[in-house]
């Protein structure tokens, strides 16, 4: 399994909580090596405003260049794939609003992104949004229940990173699926 890169700065913290930087963050993590013009045109940006943001994600380690090109035809990779923040208990309040603004942030992405996707698929393609389902529900759990329920759900969901960085490792067929879930103990309001 990854080890992620684990977020302690809120400045690199903050720096990862812009859209059009996830959405760099995401482009290189899936499609590898792309230049300043190349996410550009995936993302509606502009190649100067696209070359500002790789370079704010190049100041806090997100990125590196890759081998070949200059300037704008020069070609940005991953440095590292996978994050993480928050999760211990040394996290000080900086750090931990930082973690918050930025969990909000992929939140929002993701609930957006899979309402999106939603739709398209029930037009386009309905088995691929059949297959794709929103789940919920509440238990009654202790702090170790749901520790192991959330690193058993973790692990499912991370059994299939390699195929992110290794293309020869996705079967035929297969399309790029977001998973997100969560397990949080929490307060229904009355």
């Amino acid at each position: 399994m990854t080890e992620y890169r684990r977020l302690r700065d809120p400045r690199a913290l903050t720096a990862v909580a812009h859209p059009v930087r996830m959405g760099i963050l995401e482009l290189l993590t899936i499609e590898g090596p792309l230049t300043a013009t190349q996410l550009a045109d995936r993302l509606g940006e502009t190649p100067a405003n696209c070359s500002w943001h790789l370079r704010k994600l190049a100041e806090h380690d997100f990125i590196e260049e890759a081998d070949g090109g200059t300037g704008r035809q020069r070609p940005w990779r991953m440095s590292r794939i996978g994050l993480s923040w928050g999760d211990e208990d040394d996290t000080g309040p900086e750090e931990r609003r930082a973690g918050e603004a930025l969990a909000r942030a992929m939140l929002e992405r993701w609930v957006d992104r899979y309402l999106d996707a939603s739709s398209r698929l029930a037009e386009s393609d309905p088995p691929w949004r059949a297959a794709g389902e929103l789940t919920q529900t509440m238990g009654w759990l202790t702090l170790e229940e749901l520790r192991e329920v959330n690193d058993q759900v973790a692990g499912i969901i991370r059994s299939y990173e390699d195929r992110l960085a290794d293309p020869a490792k996705r079967p035929e067929g297969s399309r790029l699926v977001e998973m997100v879930a969560w397990g949080a103990a929490i307060e229904v309001s009355r």
